[in-house]
C-alpha cells in the first residue's frame, strides 16, 4: 500500500482545517509544502475535492522525486530516515486536519444507514482479531443477514489491495446470475452456495444492493433455531471453542446455512453453553466408533457464550423440553427466550 493511503485510510478532510494548517487552493485541490531533514528534502502533499491524498519527497539540490522511500528494494538508515519524516509530516496532517471514518468507502455508509433505518440493525463487531468486520442481524431471531468486511482483493480473486465488501444470503439462481456481473464475487467467508460478495466501491447500484439486502434479511426470517446435544466426555467442545471460533460439528438434522444453534452441554454442565451459527453444511465425512457414527459435518461459528448457570436444565424444562436426546428444532417463543 502506497505510504499516503496508509496513513489516511479511513479518514476525510476537513477543509477548513487545511487551509488553517498552511494548504493553498489551486483549482480543484489544496496542495501543502515543507520542508525537513535541515531543507535536504520537500514533501509536496496534494488533498483534492473528493478527500484523496496524494505526495511526493523531492531532493531538493537534484530537483526530482526521491522514490527510493516507495520502493521495497530500497533500504537503510539513510532511506529510512527521509520515510520516517516524510511520515511524520503526514501524520500531523491526518491529526489536525481529517476526521476518522468507519468504512473504507463512502457506498458502505450508505449502506450501513439504509440497514438501520429500514431494519433498525447496527454493526456488531464480534472478533478482535478482525476489527473492521461488521455483522448485521435479523432482530426478530439475532441470525446474520449481513457481514461487511475489509479484505485483501486477492482473497476474492480481483488484484490484490484492500477493498471493502458485504456478504448477504442469496438463491442459488440468483447468485449464479450476479456472478457473471461486474463487482459480484464468490461469498468469501460464508458458504458460496447460499452467500455472495459484493465490493462496496460504487461499482453496484445503491439500489441494486438495497434489494439484495431486503431479500437477505427476509431469507434469514425463514432459518431455523436448534438445540443440540453435545457430550463433553467423547468431545472437549470447551477447548475446541477456546481454540476457534469456528469448529466442525456432527450433522445429523436438516440444518442450514444461517440457522442458529444452540449447543447444550451435557453432565456434569447439563446447560446450554454456547449460541452458534451454522456456516457450512453437508460436508461429507465419515467416521464411525462404538460412541458415535458420523456420514457429515457441519461448519458452526460461536456466537456467544453463556454463563453455566444461564440456560441449566431446569429452565430449559420449564419452558417445556422435557428432554435433549438429539438435535431438536426450536418454537419461535422459546428461541425468543434465549437470546
Amino acid at each position: 500500500m502506497e505510504i499516503e493511503k496508509e496513513v489516511f485510510r479511513k479518514t476525510h478532510p476537513v477543509y477548513k482545517k487545511l487551509k488553517t494548517y498552511g494548504f493553498q487552493m489551486y483549482e480543484n485541490h489544496f496542495v501543502y509544502e515543507k520542508d525537513f531533514l535541515d531543507n535536504t528534502f520537500r514533501a509536496e502533499v496534494s488533498v483534492d475535492e473528493d478527500g484523496n491524498v496524494s505526495g511526493k519527497v523531492i531532493e531538493k539540490e537534484l530537483n526530482e522525486e526521491y522514490t527510493n522511500i516507495y520502493s521495497d528494494s530500497h533500504y537503510g538508515a539513510f532511506v529510512s530516515q527521509v520515510r520516517e519524516a516524510y511520515i511524520e509530516i503526514l501524520e500531523d496532517i491526518r491529526e489536525k486536519c481529517f476526521e476518522k471514518d468507519p468504512y473504507l468507502y463512502k457506498q458502505t455508509s450508505r449502506i450501513v444507514s439504509y440497514m438501520k433505518k429500514e431494519y433498525g440493525t447496527k454493526p456488531e463487531y464480534l472478533w478482535k482479531k478482525y476489527p473492521d468486520y461488521a455483522v448485521f442481524r435479523n432482530k426478530e431471531n439475532g441470525k446474520w443477514y449481513g457481514i461487511i468486511m475489509n479484505v485483501d482483493g486477492s482473497k476474492i480473486g480481483k488484484e490484490k489491495g484492500e477493498t471493502e465488501i458485504i456478504d448477504v444470503k442469496a438463491d442459488p439462481h440468483t447468485i449464479a446470475s450476479l456472478l457473471n456481473e461486474k463487482g459480484f464475487y464468490e461469498a468469501y467467508h460464508m458458504n458460496k452456495e447460499n452467500w455472495i460478495s459484493i465490493e462496496l466501491n460504487d461499482t453496484i447500484d445503491d439500489e441494486i444492493l438495497f434489494s439484495l439486502i431486503d431479500q437477505s434479511y427476509h431469507t434469514i426470517e425463514g432459518s431455523d433455531v436448534w438445540i443440540v446435544p453435545a457430550n463433553p466426555q467423547f468431545y472437549d467442545v470447551i477447548g475446541a471453542f477456546e481454540k476457534n471460533e469456528v469448529i466442525d460439528w456432527k450433522q445429523s438434522s436438516d440444518i442450514h446455512v444461517g440457522d442458529i444453534v444452540y449447543l447444550y452441554v451435557a453432565a456434569p454442565y447439563s446447560a446450554i453453553l454456547y449460541q452458534c451459527m451454522a456456516e457450512e453444511v453437508d460436508i461429507p465425512y465419515f467416521y464411525q466408533d462404538k460412541n458415535v457414527s458420523i456420514n457429515r459435518l457441519m461448519r458452526i461459528r460461536k456466537l456467544k457464550k453463556y454463563p453455566d448457570d444461564r440456560y441449566p436444565f431446569s429452565y430449559l424444562n420449564s419452558l417445556g423440553i422435557k428432554a435433549i436426546r438429539g438435535p431438536r428444532r426450536v418454537k419461535k417463543e422459546i428461541a425468543d427466550k434465549l437470546l
